[in-house]
């Protein structure tokens, strides 16, 4: 070989080799200053909740502190707007839920692409929503639940996490179903909507079952249906969507993080593991569980691959119930 030829080799291995000494080194002394994630919905509900466990877990690990910072509003787009615009160095995140993969088939134009400006580290959790009444609802199931509100059209009103959120179209799908003349009132978040049903304000609530759980088994609110391919062990009593004639309705919601685009690797397998360490803890797994959640950790490969293939299910779900997008 000429040494010319050597050299230049010498030179272009140099050259990527020490960007990736730079990364490794870069990695080993992360973090060195407190991290922000982002929960896109208001305190007080379940990914809300599940998020602030993650992050005290991660303060402990670490040793610099892990911040929740909730930033609600036009259904999960605005928090989740601002962690696609964040740096991509590991300092903030993304606590996202179902929306995130509802909302590129609920609008025309988001603010950032889904699929190109996040890097997937991990789900976190999954879990039905579910459908409650408040227990002055003189209905025990969904047949009574549903000639209750055809007797009464227009005078009963639903409670979802907002107007561009899972739950929501879980409702739509259901009226649309039974021909229901119910009206929606969407929240900023799981937490206001459940408080307002609890309250009595509005009568029915579409939610996520991690959001209502505790309520249920408190006799604050009464499940007719969940939205599981099949029965719960902690609510065995509660029929499945597709058992009260509705198996389109097998859907799910999930808690999961991402990270902005370009996050280095070393960043996100280090999330990846210590999410998974924590999540594999007794005292988290029976906390996910107790919220009717299946705790659920996967590689940022599966995890984009899941991401990708709950989109297209949204996107279907929607043209079935001729939802236009906003």
């Amino acid at each position: 070989m000429k040494p010319s030829r050597r050299k230049f080799l010498y030179l272009a291995c140099s050259a990527v080799a020490i960007p990736a000494v730079a990364r490794t080194a870069w990695a080993q002394s992360y973090p060195a200053r407190s991290i922000r994630m982002v929960v896109p919905v208001s305190a007080g509900g379940a990914n809300d909740v599940t998020a602030r466990m993650i992050a005290q877990k991660l303060s402990e690990a670490w040793g610099q502190q892990v911040y929740v910072d909730n930033i609600p509003g036009g259904g999960e787009i605005v928090g989740t707007g601002q962690v696609a615009k964040a740096q991509a160095n590991g300092y903030t995140v993304l606590f996202a839920a179902g929306a995130h993969t509802l909302n590129p088939s609920l609008h025309a134009r988001l603010p950032y692409d889904t699929l190109k400006d996040f890097a997937p580290i991990t789900l976190v959790a999954s879990g039905p929503h579910a459908l409650t009444v408040h227990p002055s609802v003189p209905a025990s199931n969904v047949k009574e639940l549903v000639a209750l509100v055809k007797a009464n059209p227009g005078k009963y009103s639903f409670a979802s996490s907002g107007a561009n959120t899972q739950p929501r179209l879980v409702g739509e799908l259901f009226k649309l179903k039974f021909g229901l003349d119910l009206v929606h009132v969407p929240f900023s978040g799981g937490g206001p909507a459940m408080t307002s049903t609890i309250g009595g304000h509005t009568p029915i609530a579409f939610t996520s079952l991690s959001n209502a759980s505790g309520n249920i088994r408190d006799g604050k609110l009464r499940a007719l249906a969940l939205t599981s391919a099949k029965r719960l062990r902690e609510f065995p009593d509660v029929p499945t969507m597709t058992e009260v004639g509705l198996p389109e309705l097998v859907t799910g919601s999930m808690q999961g993080i991402v990270a902005p685009a370009g996050t280095p690797k070393p960043i996100i397998d280090l999330w990846r593991s210590e999410v998974a360490r924590i999540v594999a803890l007794p005292e988290i797994r029976e906390r996910l569980i107790s919220f009717g959640l299946e705790p659920v950790v996967n590689t940022p490969e599966e995890f984009d691959a899941w991401i990708k293939t709950e989109i297209a299910k949204w996107g279907k779900a929607m043209q079935d119930a001729k939802i236009p997008k906003i």
